[in-house]
């Protein structure tokens, strides 16, 4: 048993496995083995094993029952621990909660809000149900639509939001951005800007940016539904 731990201990190391299922595979595979021992010393004593087998076997039944949600979170783990939807650090969408993932468990997963709150959500719900990882690729897009009258020059538009997506050190270069006419309409048109931001502090760069496409659009005498622009 030992020389088996030592080999199995090896094994997934150099498998690179994930460091929450090393000692629960080492331990069980040791306690199995130790029970299967006892059993085998039993047997060789000559003594029965009729009623130790129904013993065990009823036993077993009853806790599966007793067990089953558990067992059902207990296996939904392992299978993302080995999968890897998401890891530690990724920002997730499940079960309509947003935030970082801030620990991967046997059992469980806990996941920090944006406002600061843990949320507790059992594996099984994680491996039966969508999940969003919003940070695995690494970018996401922001789609802004602003509505102008006929009488706002569209170059114009274009130029200024060009100059605000340069001037934005949040903005990704690649993909590139596009900004094109979205909606025509009775009243004016809408310009649809599409700019890519990363994944992490996406918040914050989305704000930022708006702020600042705002302030730049002001600047330039374009002029926005409801907006009072000085002379």
């Amino acid at each position: 048993i030992k020389v088996f731990s030592k080999w199995l201990k090896n094994g997934l190391h150099r498998r690179d496995v994930d460091p929450s299922l090393k000692p629960f595979f080492i331990s069980l595979s040791i306690t199995l083995l130790r029970i299967l021992l006892v059993f085998i010393v039993m047997q060789i004593a000559g003594v029965q094993m009729t009623m130790f087998a129904a013993l065990i076997g009823a036993v077993g039944v009853a806790a599966g029952l007793a067990l089953s949600g558990t067992l059902q979170n207990f296996a939904s783990g392992v299978l993302i621990l080995m999968l890897k939807p998401f890891r530690v650090g990724d920002n997730i969408i499940a079960q309509g909660q947003e935030g970082t993932v801030t620990s991967i468990q046997i059992f469980y997963t806990l996941v920090t809000t944006y406002d600061n709150r843990t949320v507790v959500i059992p594996n099984s719900k994680l491996s039966n149900e969508v999940i969003i990882n919003i940070t695995k690729i690494g970018s996401r897009r922001l789609d802004a639509e602003l509505k102008f009258n006929y009488g706002v020059d569209f170059d114009k538009v274009k130029e200024t939001i060009l100059a605000t997506i340069s001037e934005s050190s949040d903005a990704l270069k690649d993909p590139e951005s596009r900004i094109g006419i979205s909606t025509l309409e009775e009243g004016g048109y809408k310009v649809l800007i599409s700019v890519w931001l990363g994944s992490h502090g996406y918040n914050d760069a989305k704000l930022k940016f708006q702020e600042k496409l705002m302030i730049n659009l002001k600047n330039s005498g374009i002029k926005l539904p409801g907006m009072v622009v000085e002379p």
